[in-house]
């Protein structure tokens, strides 16, 4: 009995130390990004802070209330940034660790979903800092009152952009997230075209929550949101037809057994 207890506990004890062998190099990855950037964390930060630069008075620049804030603001910004760019070698280790568990078709589509949401996630943190951030700090700068000089802190600078970042990156997440609703059967892409209507509608107001309260950067917001969600759309019914003709052939498969 307790051979057969230990051919159980083999399998569950070598799986969890692959994960923590995996878990190890993608924190590697990270450490080691970071070790290269370290030097640049100033420069990250000021490349970081042009959107916002740019507008400010001549000689009116950031400024650090805290005084660790000059070292551990630029710190956050590099560590933050260490991960996103360690993302490809985190999304290899947990594909590699999960994909034996899955079926084929199953393998087919997770790992394209898992590298397409990284590169949406890039792209939407880029519309935000080359479309979005201009026209928000252009707007905050403009409908400054008279009198007031707008010197914000680094820290809290750079909080509200990394929220931005996130917000735009998971806000491009929508294709990937039609894709896999219609995929576990949740939805249907007949409801999602049934409800476009509402879908538009909760774009804009997406686009109003996460924007400053004017009509140009609420529309950058809404507009991109909608055109992915029809993207996700047509590749939604593309899947469920591919994954209705498998469930059928394997029905078939199992009947002719």
């Amino acid at each position: 009995m307790s051979n057969h207890a230990n051919d159980n506990e083999m399998p569950f004890i070598q799986h969890l130390l692959e994960l923590r062998e995996r878990l190890l190099k993608m924190v590697l990855a990270v450490v080691v990004i970071l070790l290269v950037l370290m030097p640049f964390a100033n420069d990250l930060f000021t490349f970081l802070a042009k959107p916002l630069l740019r507008f400010l008075p001549a000689g009116v620049e950031l400024i650090a209330v805290d005084p660790a804030s000059p070292f551990f603001t630029p710190l956050k910004l590099t560590a933050v940034l260490s991960i996103f760019l360690a993302m490809p070698v985190i999304l290899y280790h947990f594909w590699t660790f999960v994909a034996p568990g899955l079926y084929q078709h199953e393998k087919q589509l997770t790992l394209p979903l898992l590298i397409v949401s990284v590169l949406l996630f890039y792209i939407g943190a880029l519309f935000a800092y080359y479309i979005v951030l201009p026209l928000v700090f252009g707007f905050m700068v403009s409908t400054t009152p008279e009198g007031t000089t707008m010197m914000p802190d680094i820290s809290k600078y750079l909080d509200f952009v990394l929220a931005l970042f996130f917000a735009f990156g998971i806000a491009f997440q929508v294709p990937v997230i039609t894709v896999v609703l219609v995929w576990m059967d949740i939805i249907t892409p007949e409801w999602l075209v049934e409800k476009r209507r509402h879908i538009i509608v909760l774009a804009f107001i997406v686009g109003m929550v996460l924007t400053p309260p004017d009509v140009i950067s609420q529309f950058l917001l809404a507009v991109p949101m909608w055109l992915l969600f029809e993207v996700g759309l047509v590749f939604a019914r593309f899947l469920k037809t591919k994954k209705v003709a498998y469930e059928r052939a394997a029905d078939a498969s199992e009947s002719g057994e």
